[in-house]
Parts: C-alpha cells; structure tokens; sequence
C-alpha cells in the first residue's frame, strides 16, 4: 500500500464533504499542494468562495502546502480587500469612473503579498487568514482565530487578532523537523512510517532519514 490517491477528489469512499483540494481548485492564483484535504459542512466547492477579493489584476496568489487540514468555513482575504490607508480617503472613487477614473493615477492599492500556509498545517472552524501573512509549516491555527501576521512554524496561535497561544516543541525539536522536511518525502516512504508520524519519537523518524 502507498497511502490514498493524491489525485482523488473525494479519498473517503462515500463522503463528498472532504477533498484533496487540489482537484477541485480552479482558479490559477490558488496553489494547493498533495494530500491538504478541505471538510465543509455542506460543499467542498465552498473553498474558492470563501477565498475573498482575488482579483486576477492584482496578481496576488494563495499558495498552500502539502499534508495540510482546512475546517469548514475558512476564509482567506486576500489583497484586493485593500484601501488605501494613509490618504485623506480610503473610498476608491477610481472604480466608479464618470470623470473619478483617474482618482489613481500614478497611485496604487496597498498590497502584502501572496499569502502562504506552509506544509502540515491545521486550519480550524471559522478561522480567517488575513493578505500576506505566512504561517509556518506545522503550526496550527484556533477555531475562529483572525491571523493579521506572520505565524511562526509549529506554533499554536488562536484569539482575534491571533496571538501565540504556546509552541508545539522545543525549539530543538522544530529545528530538526524543519530539517527532517517528512512531508518531501516519497509516499511509499512515508506510508512506512506513518506509526512514527503519529507519534511522539522523533529519532525514529531521523533514523528513516539517514
């Protein structure tokens, strides 16, 4: 056995509430990488409505890693949400033209940049990502959490806005799974350690490395 197809919408037989999101993603600005599964409570189609403001103009992209989980009504506000901040108005009279359309010239929108969810990533209920923010692989982000910055990887983060709630290791501990990167490794790899994955001894799995 090699573990679940990484090409299978729906790798739960008879369950069409969760899917390797990568197959059903359309939109050329989210990138999903292997085996990051989405559960929504009613359709999986809901990921990419609840991905707000992606304008292709503005060019930003979601990029999400591998072994990744994502709970129902997760929403990610991307950089077309922005208003200029710092001017006397934030109202963006361009859009609406009928001699406003040139309210923008040699002006633009603040931008934060592709926001990025690294790999083996835990997404709860209700959480929002705000644009630009990278959160850190293995880190794990509370039920109804608003993340506005960076989360460090394997770090546990929850509130409004979010806050470190505790690291999940030592820092000797994350440095060497950062290092150990398991979730590049070939499935037929991993497969043979998943006892190891879902425990507590890392030596285990720098031994399987070596």
């Amino acid at each position: 056995m090699t573990g679940p197809d990484k090409n299978s919408t729906f790798p739960l037989q008879g369950y069409d509430r969760l899917c390797f999101l990568k197959n059903i993603v359309k939109n050329p600005q989210i990138i999903i990488g292997d085996y990051t599964y989405y559960d929504d409570f009613e359709d999986v189609n809901n990921f990419e409505k609840n991905v707000k403001y992606l304008f292709d103009f503005v060019e930003d992209k979601l990029i999400i890693g591998k072994f990744c989980m994502i709970a129902s009504d997760v929403t990610f506000i991307m950089n077309g949400a922005n208003h200029l901040s710092e001017a006397i108005s934030s109202y963006p009279f361009a859009i609406f033209g009928n001699g406003w359309e040139h309210a923008m010239e040699g002006k633009s929108y603040p931008s934060k940049g592709d926001t990025i969810i690294g790999n083996d990533v835990w997404i709860g209920y209700k959480a929002t990502v705000m644009p630009g923010v990278v959160v850190g692989d293995g880190a794990i982000i509370a039920s109804n959490a608003t993340v506005t910055r960076d989360v460090p990887p394997y770090t546990i983060v929850g509130g409004n806005p979010a806050k470190e709630i505790r690291k999940r290791f030592s820092d000797d501990k994350i440095k060497r799974l950062l290092e150990l990167k398991w979730w590049d490794w070939p499935v037929e790899k991993i497969t043979q350690n998943v006892q190891h994955l879902t425990g507590t001894d890392l030596y285990a799995l720098e031994t399987e490395d070596t």
